[in-house]
């Protein structure tokens, strides 16, 4: 099980990599966006501040660019980029040709159990179900992705659990078979926290002071 950070912000990639569980970054087109950056410069700045898997997205328009994007993407480090494609039938094609040419693929933005299916037939590493918005567009991303979990079983195709947006819905994600977990940094930093723990801490400080 691993846990991975979900933002394109250097600040973000550099605090989680100091907490050393971090495993790697995802981005999306959406993130890179917002650093004001091409996305290539970002993703080799990440490469080089992290360690671990870093996610880049394709968002060319013709499957010939978007092919292109991904082999360019892969150049700078075939062992560490994992290549995001959104899930299209047209896509899957692509993502089995260029798993046959030996790049990782991500299969992104999964809203039903079929594309997961169809993910694992096509030798993804990922399919990737954004679990806070299908509750908000279909009432249950967890039950999604349970379904997904389902039909990956026995398959070397993981599901990676995004759009989580508070820690319960993280722990909903694991027990519901996620083996793996991206989420934003704010999220990441109350994972480890809980009032009731830090009452216990301020109690235990109060009756040991009193021994002073």
């Amino acid at each position: 099980m691993a846990l991975f950070l979900d933002s394109a912000m250097m600040d973000d990639v550099r605090k989680a990599m100091q907490l050393g569980f971090v495993v790697g970054v995802t981005t999306n087109p959406s993130l890179i966006a917002k650093t004001g950056r091409p996305g290539l410069m970002v993703l080799r700045d990440i490469l080089d501040a992290s360690h671990g898997l870093v996610f880049y997205q394709v968002t060319a328009d013709s499957i010939e660019e978007r092919m292109a994007q991904a082999r360019k993407a892969a150049e700078f480090n075939p062992q560490r980029v994992m290549v995001k494609v959104p899930a299209t039938t047209e896509n899957m094609a692509m993502a089995y040709q260029l798993t046959k040419e030996g790049i990782m693929i991500c299969i992104t933005a999964v809203s039903g159990a079929s594309q997961a299916y169809l993910a694992a037939q096509a030798g993804a590493v990922y399919a990737v179900p954004y679990v806070n918005r299908l509750t908000r567009q279909l009432g249950d991303g967890i039950a999604v992705l349970r379904d997904c979990k389902a039909v990956v079983a026995g398959t070397s195709t993981k599901i990676l659990a995004a759009s989580l947006k508070s820690p319960e819905e993280v722990v909903a994600a694991v027990i519901a078979g996620a083996e793996d977990i991206t989420i934003p940094l704010d999220v990441m930093m109350k994972l480890g926290n809980h009032p009731l723990t830090q009452k216990a801490i301020d109690d235990f400080a109060a009756d040991y002071a009193k021994i002073k």
